[in-house]
């Protein structure tokens, strides 16, 4: 009997004491990569076109409002085209109204001006960061007939760290619309 407790007690011991130290594992950040887009200009029935990427997918409307839809970065930039009848003033308050209404989440919001005017097209970036619906909105307008606006939406509850490779690699994109954007009058 003697012989089994001691014998109980080295097992015990010998399990007890083989197991190795507990190390947290270093935290992982998730790499996402985006393939470099190919830019074509749109071909549409507006009175506007631009460069679109070749990973978007168009979705038009019939008053020229489109979604330019990504599906494998499960978001969408959402353009609104609007005809300026003596209203500019008012589109823009309201472009600028939407933009806004994200400050309840936002962390803060950079406006930044855009000028083209050999082209005509004059407007306003916002770059929202923080958990808001939206991580960038613009509007673009050649002050006398035409008026677009834009809007940045992901398919997900708005985490920024998790869909910030997404939203800058869609700002790009943005910045690539505003800049190539044309009127066709």
């Amino acid at each position: 009997m003697r012989n089994s407790l001691l014998f109980g007690l080295v097992l015990i011991v010998l399990a007890v004491g083989c197991k190795e130290d507990v190390l947290p594992k270093p935290k992982a950040m998730l790499r996402l990569e985006y393939p470099e887009g190919t830019y074509l200009q749109t071909n549409l029935d507006c009175p506007y076109t631009f460069d679109q990427n070749n990973l978007s997918q168009i979705k038009e409307n019939n008053d020229c409002s489109l979604v330019l839809d990504y599906p494998q970065m499960k978001g969408s930039i959402f353009l609104t085209y609007k005809k300026v009848d003596g209203n500019l003033r008012e589109l823009m308050i309201d472009a600028e109204k939407l933009t806004y209404e994200h400050v309840v989440k936002a962390d803060q919001i950079l406006p930044k001006e855009y000028s083209h005017p050999e082209a005509g097209v004059y407007g306003m970036f916002y770059e929202v960061s923080g958990n808001a619906a939206s991580q960038s909105q613009f509007y673009v307008t050649d002050s006398i007939n035409h008026f677009v606006t834009g809007s940045l939406y992901f398919y997900a509850k708005p985490n920024y760290d998790s869909i910030l490779p997404a939203a800058k690699y869609l700002e790009n994109d943005i910045r690539r619309i505003m800049e190539s954007l044309r009127w066709n009058n």
